[in-house]
């Protein structure tokens, strides 16, 4: 597998910018997810991952359990408005498009085609394309980026947040070096400054043990960026977004049963 140098270089970035790991929200999946609040709110697109947030790892279809939650979030965002990005379907990993195909039929959404990984900012702008190609076109202040990586999903979301027409070349060495072949990039190429981007949308929970060790790492960063950074400017209250989820658990009918048939068989 090709090695993902926008992910490793995420790391140099923090030495400038260290709140570009902190998500907005954390959930555990996207069924603590408000998303008729989030349209209320201005929200009309998201931008998801695939592996390990909506789909079992390198597999095509949804996660039954989360079968609903979709269902509510297709319906509150509307047709088109919805896109997966991922870091296999859709890429170079994918020949033919194949699995981007089969990922489009089963999830009845458009997996975005590009040729670079997350979170590189030439990803970035092939989803800017999309979404700025619909007939109602949709800015980045009101987009939702959902995953469950903190290097790929939510740092693209948080590059993607406040952009500038220009950088400092420390700056754009060590975030944009090697993401399109070796070539530097703005941050934007519009000119257009937004103040406020996508919500980063961190998923927590696996749906199939992955990456474990560095999973563990993501959290404790994320932890001690908390800890010690300061945020300027006024933090958005995404309580409002996040709604109470209790999976249901099937009735321990054998151990009742055995437990009846075991006094039945004391008397």
């Amino acid at each position: 597998m090709p090695i993902n140098i926008p992910g490793i270089l995420v790391p140099f970035q923090l030495i400038l910018n260290p709140r570009v790991v902190l998500p907005s929200i954390v959930v555990k999946d996207i069924r603590h997810l408000d998303f008729v609040a989030l349209r209320k709110a201005g929200y009309r697109g998201a931008v998801f991952d695939k592996d390990n947030c909506i789909t079992l790892p390198h597999k095509d279809t949804l996660v039954p359990a989360i079968q609903h939650a979709w269902d509510e979030c297709r319906n509150a965002f509307g047709e088109g408005n919805v896109i997966i990005v991922s870091n296999s379907a859709g890429t170079s990993l994918d020949p033919g498009g194949i699995q981007c195909e089969s990922v489009t039929y089963n999830t009845g959404v458009p997996v975005l085609r590009h040729k670079s990984f997350k979170p590189a900012y030439s990803c970035i702008t092939n989803i800017r394309g999309y979404f700025s190609s619909l007939r109602y076109p949709i800015r980045d202040d009101e987009l939702i980026v959902v995953g469950d990586r903190i290097f790929t999903d939510v740092v693209m979301a948080n590059r993607m947040r406040g952009s500038k027409v220009s950088q400092g070349l420390l700056k754009m060495a060590l975030t944009c070096g090697y993401e399109n072949g070796g070539a530097i990039r703005k941050e934007n190429d519009s000119p257009e400054v937004r103040p406020h981007g996508p919500l980063a949308v961190w998923t927590t929970g696996v749906w199939k043990k992955e990456a474990m060790a560095m999973r563990w790492c993501e959290k404790k960063l994320v932890d001690a960026v908390r800890r010690w950074s300061h945020n300027r400017e006024p933090e958005l209250d995404t309580t409002q977004f996040i709604k109470e989820f209790t999976e249901s658990k099937p009735p321990r009918t054998s151990g009742m049963m055995a437990g009846l048939f075991g006094r039945l068989r004391r008397t």
